[in-house]
């Protein structure tokens, strides 16, 4: 903000204590107003009956974010959770006190306002006020309208600003609300019961990745946050529940990007008596309800526009299924690549323009092949099957080639939006790929679950939706940061 706006900004809080010490000193005190609104402004407008003016009675409640001022009458909008609504306050009608204390309003405050429903000259459906209380006064005034939140930071340290001014980013971020309700009810209509896992892990497992470590001071004990709800899912389905979701947070303490958060949103589903194959059909069914019932509600072709190639996204046309080795093999050229030699690899992917670390592992050097010319330019929906056993020790191996898994990888738009397992459910296999694995920043030994696995897991599938990425999928944002409504940020600022 230039010196100018903060100058200006300071004015407007101090006049606006002002106003809020004379109110006090009058008697009101608009902290302690309070209304009872009957209606959502969406469902008064949709109240209003076509040729009957001033017949229907509501009382609406919100911020004012629009004041026309025509001298014995006013027009202002406000803002609630459904949208905007008009109102017209006459003087004549209000009555003179009503109306003088009516024109000290400033922009932000947050009033309720009863009256009855007609439709204006213009065509706009209006609520003619009859009555108006003040029920919270704004101390400091919103963004220009013109200017909004300039500094892209303060747009995620201050949602609850951009969400006032900018209408773009309150739509993206109810339809994201919107859509995690939509995976719920589909899951549960399909009889999956939604459990609550630990946060707080003594053991970080369900994944390959660097936990945050804390320590509870009653039990003197430390503890990592959760880095994945998978390995708690599967206990219950040793338990006898043979459906079960979560949709929970994940800590990674790991790095920020465009598709990377610290703490974001997983969707794992588990279902006994399934597989990977279960689980294709079981996310191409979801993919396909929340684009029809969610982002196409109106109906029409089941697509979303892709911004960064400018594709469309056909969620109602074939789905391409695709090993993950005849990929390797194609973008490389080399029909031998799993029969290389590591300095071969590396050769490889650095005369496809790669930087390689020598200590990488072979199967590092070409998943970083597959990360960074392969995954990007999948931008219809794609599973990308039998991926090489080391990337995870938890799905069952592939019995015509024990060097893969009977997993597949669903890249949309050029990212990895559901990875799903064939689920692991010996548990001597279990045993030995997770001591194969185990190490710094690789899958722990959760030896709770090698002994829950003892006692018998149905064989399962399994899969992970990140629901962040699936949001920057659906609503067409730009960043990860756009649908998570508080990202982690550095601390001040």
């Amino acid at each position: 903000m230039s010196d100018l706006h903060s100058d200006i900004s300071h004015d407007q809080h101090a006049v606006r204590r002002q106003k809020l010490a004379e109110m006090r000193a009058g008697g009101f005190d608009p902290f302690r107003a309070s209304v009872a609104p009957t209606h959502f402004s969406g469902e008064a407008l949709q109240a209003y009956v076509e040729g009957q003016d001033n017949v229907v009675t509501v009382a609406v409640a919100g911020r004012l974010v629009t004041i026309r001022d025509m001298g014995k009458s006013q027009f202002v909008k406000l803002l609630d959770q459904q949208g905007q609504i008009q109102l017209y306050v006459k003087k004549d009608v209000v009555g003179d006190a009503a109306y003088a204390a009516f024109k000290q309003l400033d922009l932000g405050d947050i009033v309720g306002a009863t009256g009855t429903l007609f439709k204006t000259k213009t065509g706009e459906v209006t609520v003619r006020v009859g009555g108006c209380t003040l029920v919270a006064k704004a101390l400091r005034p919103l963004p220009e309208k013109w200017h909004g939140l300039s500094d892209p930071e303060q747009v995620y340290r201050q949602r609850y600003l951009d969400v006032i001014v900018n209408a773009e980013s309150r739509a993206r971020l109810m339809l994201r609300s919107r859509l995690v309700s939509h995976v719920r009810r589909f899951l549960e209509e399909r009889k999956f019961l939604e459990l609550e896992t630990p946060v707080l892990e003594a053991t970080a497992g369900g994944a390959a990745a660097r936990p945050f470590r804390t320590h509870h001071n009653a039990l003197g004990a430390d503890f990592v946050l959760r880095i994945a709800t998978e390995l708690r899912l599967k206990r219950m389905l040793v338990g006898g529940f043979d459906r079960v979701f979560e949709i929970g947070r994940i800590f990674r303490n790991e790095g920020v990007s465009r598709k990377h958060n610290p703490e974001f949103t997983m969707l794992e589903v588990y279902e006994a008596y399934s597989d990977y194959r279960g689980m294709m059909t079981l996310i191409r069914d979801l993919l396909t309800s929340l684009v029809r019932d969610v982002i196409r509600p109106a109906g029409g072709a089941l697509t979303i526009k892709h911004a960064a190639s400018g594709q469309d996204i056909d969620f109602g046309g074939e789905w391409r299924e695709v090993r993950y080795k005849d990929l390797i093999r194609e973008v490389t050229g080399d029909a031998e690549w799993f029969h290389r030699s590591k300095a071969e690899k590396i050769a490889g992917a650095e005369k496809l323009g790669l930087g390689v670390n020598p200590a990488w592992e072979e199967f590092e050097i070409t998943n970083e092949i597959f990360s960074k010319k392969i995954e990007p330019t999948l931008i219809q929906p794609t599973f990308v099957t039998h991926l090489p056993k080391e990337l995870c020790p938890l799905a069952k191996i592939t019995m015509a080639d024990p060097t893969t898994i009977d997993v597949f990888e669903l890249i949309i738009g050029g990212m990895e939006v559901a990875p799903a397992y064939s689920e692991q459910n010996d548990p001597d296999v279990q045993r030995q790929m997770f001591e194969a694995q185990a190490g710094e920043e690789k899958q722990n030994i959760d030896h709770d679950f090698l002994l829950a696995l003892e006692h018998g897991m149905p064989p399962a599938g399994g899969m992970g939706v990140g629901i962040d990425r699936l949001c920057i999928l659906l609503t067409g944002a730009e960043s990860i940061r756009d649908v998570i409504l508080f990202p982690l940020l550095r601390p001040g600022g």
